[in-house]
């Protein structure tokens, strides 16, 4: 069963894979899981966006600030898309969704489809029984429901004759609780632009920077990201 609760984290005898974007949000749900799991595993996955070097470097600078012998060293996997979305905005960078744009804009077809297929197989041949992800409890996209994430753990398991649990243990939550949560992290090091500089800087006029900037208001914790405008 697809287990959706914030006390799934608390489990001592079993390791954990964590789904890491570089943002906000798998960011603070690593460093949650690395306090109550014997170990874990942060895995990323490659697609070919616009922002994946930045968001990477990001992701790394996190990593090496949360240094912990709970947290194992990042797995990169690769699953590109650039077969599938042509000329899509989060391949080419154009036309990238404006602070104005409601939270449809950036939707990424079928991405949870994708990422969890080739993560839960990883997890399963290196004997890793759950793996978490950090979609919210705003999220509007179809594959991020409950029916959804119960049904791709049936099918992965069943094609491989595996056990591997989803956690989602954020599904309740908003961004604003989330940054509340982790706001003892190093949270300048995450990343939530489509469209950021080089040295992780956001853009301060795409979707995703403009729900960062509200939900840091709505947490009433101070801002430590570096925008552009």
């Amino acid at each position: 069963m697809v287990t959706m609760t914030l006390e799934t984290l608390r489990d001592s005898r079993r390791p954990l894979a964590v789904l890491v974007s570089g943002g906000l949000d798998s960011a603070v749900l690593l460093c949650e899981a690395a306090q109550h799991r014997p170990w874990v595993q942060p895995i990323y996955i490659r697609a070919g966006t616009c922002w994946e070097q930045t968001e990477l470097l990001q992701l790394q600078r996190f990593l090496s600030a949360v240094r912990s012998e709970r947290i194992r060293p990042l797995i990169e996997l690769h699953v590109p898309v650039d077969d599938l979305y042509g000329t899509h905005w989060s391949l080419t960078g154009e036309d990238i969704p404006a602070d104005d744009t409601p939270d449809e804009a950036v939707y990424l077809p079928g991405r949870n489809l994708l990422l969890l297929g080739k993560a839960l197989i990883w997890c399963h041949l290196h004997d890793i029984p759950d793996l978490a992800l950090a979609p919210l409890a705003a999220n509007p996209f179809p594959d991020a429901s409950p029916a959804f994430f119960a049904l791709m753990q049936e099918v992965v398991n069943r094609a491989v004759s595996g056990r591997i649990r989803i956690i989602w243990p954020y599904l309740r939550l908003s961004k604003a609780d989330v940054i509340r949560r982790g706001q003892n992290y190093p949270l300048e090091y995450t990343l939530s632009c489509m469209r950021p500089g080089p040295l992780g800087t956001h853009c301060g006029r795409c979707n995703k920077c403009a729900e960062r900037r509200r939900a840091f208001v709505q947490a009433g914790v101070a801002d430590p990201t570096t925008y552009d405008a």
